[in-house]
């Protein structure tokens, strides 16, 4: 479904990524772990032509993403949720959600995806009417989540989902994850909990400063060693 092939991407002096291949296929979940500045943000960010790639392509359903604008993206079926949550904090949860699906016109669909939305959060079915400002970081998650399931993608890029979550939650978004992918959507994964990435992805992509060290099914890179020492807080 998406190909990232030799890409290079610079910030100033910064070499960000560094000749990267990166395969996302079809109904897989697919995460990239490492450490703060290893490349994973920009990664996404370069996807969705956020940051300008310097050099490499990055295919998705054989067509080359390089002309294509955010929002043709996000029609395609390409959707990031970002880091931070980013929701806008002065709209109800339901405006959020709304927003979410601004691109489609199915009617019919819309409302049934709105009502997956609440069997998924129940939360944020109790609070449709409070204002996303006044969630706590758990629901805004959950809601950033929810925006971007309601733009009916294909590929789902998640940009640290567990960050600054309580144990219970982090084990509840990854639930809801399994979830998604259950439905058939494909899910590319940022993560810095790499136990629990790969725990639930298909196949891992290990970063360090803009290069893949090291990449292999999620179940082998768990029992790695290296990753084990590096990423898991565990001694070899």
């Amino acid at each position: 479904m998406l190909r990232i092939e030799n890409l290079d991407v610079h910030y100033g002096g910064i070499h960000a990524l560094r000749g990267i291949n990166v395969h996302v296929p079809k109904g897989k979940i697919v995460t990239l772990i490492g450490a703060n500045g290893a490349g994973k943000s920009s990664t996404l960010r370069s996807i969705m032509g956020i940051v300008k790639k310097t050099s490499g392509k990055i295919i998705y359903e054989d067509k080359d993403l390089k002309n294509y604008k955010t929002k043709d993206m996000v029609k395609g079926g390409i959707v990031l949720v970002p880091e931070g949550r980013r929701v806008f904090p002065n709209l109800t949860v339901k405006e959020n959600l709304i927003l979410g699906a601004y691109i489609r016109k199915d009617k019919v669909k819309i409302e049934k995806d709105m009502n997956w939305i609440y069997e998924l959060f129940p939360r944020l079915k109790e609070r449709l009417w409070q204002k996303a400002g006044t969630l706590s970081g758990g629901e805004q998650q959950m809601l950033a989540v929810g925006r971007g399931l309601m733009s009916n993608p294909k590929l789902l890029m998640m940009d640290e989902p567990s960050l600054g979550l309580a144990p219970m939650l982090v084990k509840e978004i990854f639930n809801i994850i399994r979830e998604i992918h259950e439905k058939g959507v494909t899910i590319l994964l940022i993560e810095q909990n790499a136990k629990a990435a790969l725990e639930i992805a298909d196949y891992g992509y290990v970063l360090e400063t803009g290069n893949i060290v090291l990449e292999g099914k999620g179940h082998e890179l768990l029992v790695n060693d290296d990753v084990k020492k590096a990423y898991l807080g565990e001694a070899k």
